[in-house]
């Protein structure tokens, strides 16, 4: 079983939404964590989204990513440039590091609710399209 860290700047919508697609993708074949450099708690619009996916969200935590540093991890994902830039250094060197930024849904200032919601969704997209690939070029015998 493999260990996949996901790692955002506050744990509280972009990774968790990567969390929950790479869990359900990769159940039995990976051990799936994430964390922040800081810790937000769980955006409740990221829950709605990925609802609307029909992936449940709902009971993951915000964690710090110091709470991970005694897991041996397989796969470091960062999902935006500060946690890339702040990751710190895990015992293990073999990790293979990736990193891709998307854009923070929760930062943006919306008109209304249905532009935020849309927003959203289009980031939850494209998250979940990169961890498909992920677990298409990792695991491709799932």
């Amino acid at each position: 079983m493999k260990n996949i860290l996901v790692l955002c700047t506050g744990n509280s919508c972009r990774s968790q939404m990567a969390h929950g697609y790479l869990k359900n993708m990769l159940a039995a074949e990976a051990k799936v964590y994430s964390a922040g450099v800081k810790k937000h708690g769980l955006n409740r619009d990221a829950v709605k989204v990925m609802g609307l996916d029909e992936v449940d969200i709902s009971d993951h935590t915000s964690n710090l990513v110091e709470d991970y540093l005694n897991i041996h991890f397989n796969y470091i994902i960062t999902v935006c440039d500060h946690a890339n830039e702040s990751c710190p250094i895990f015992p293990n060197k073999e990790a293979v590091k990736l990193h891709k930024n998307f854009t923070d849904p929760s930062k943006i200032e919306f008109e209304n609710e249905q532009k935020k919601i849309e927003k959203f969704i289009c980031v939850r997209n494209q998250i979940k399209t990169y961890c498909l690939d992920f677990a298409n070029k990792f695991f491709p015998d799932r």
